[in-house]
């Protein structure tokens, strides 16, 4: 088993099957983010926060949008079983301590979404003969990109002094999510032949 996508094809081109695997995987935790920034954004924007989150939801719908198009797909029988446990494991978690329900919906997209942005670095496993123009290759790289950027939006958030009487709490479920989507990520990609050689996060 390599950390890296591979072996490439002749013209440096990721196998299909990962391609198939890592896409919807993707697919799956950036849609489940999509559909609850929409769920959660009020009707009308009264902070801050709620702006960002408007901002997010197209970011996200935009990196689904791009591997759908961008992704060599094969047929992959595995993906119904894996696809329910994943999209079971985006669902909202109680949050000890905090009793607003509509804080409580804030804090869990905001832990999972920074667990999603953070913990997973897919252009990370592009060995470095992958082909460059590839749209696959591509996309790796602007999912990772737009990564980075949307992830200071959960970080203010988390941050920000609303969430200051519950830091403990909030710590506790960031800590718990990016365990979880470390652990189903790392079972994605080891079901693929990929697989990490120390516990640092690619």
């Amino acid at each position: 088993m390599s950390g890296f996508f591979g072996p490439l094809d002749s013209e440096g081109r990721v196998p299909a099957n990962q391609q198939t695997r890592v896409a919807a995987f993707l697919i799956s935790a950036h849609g489940a983010l999509a559909r609850q920034f929409a769920f959660t954004l009020p009707m009308k924007l009264d902070t801050a926060w709620q702006t960002e989150l408007n901002a997010q939801l197209y970011r996200e719908a935009e990196i689904v949008s791009l591997l759908m198009r961008a992704t060599a797909w094969v047929p992959d029988l595995a993906l119904g079983y894996m696809v329910a446990s994943w999209e079971t494991a985006w669902l909202p978690a109680p949050i000890d301590g905090v009793a607003d329900r509509s804080l409580a919906g804030a804090i869990h997209l905001a832990t999972l979404a920074h667990a999603i942005h953070a913990g997973i670095r897919p252009a990370a496993l592009l060995p470095v003969n992958a082909k460059a123009d590839d749209p696959f290759v591509m996309a790796l790289r602007r999912i990772e990109f737009e990564s980075g950027r949307l992830l200071q939006g959960q970080i203010l958030f988390l941050k920000g002094p609303e969430l200051v009487p519950l830091r403990d709490a909030v710590s506790a479920a960031l800590e718990k999510r990016h365990a979880a989507v470390r652990k189903l990520w790392r079972e994605a990609l080891e079901s693929v032949g990929i697989t990490f050689t120390n516990d640092a996060e690619r």
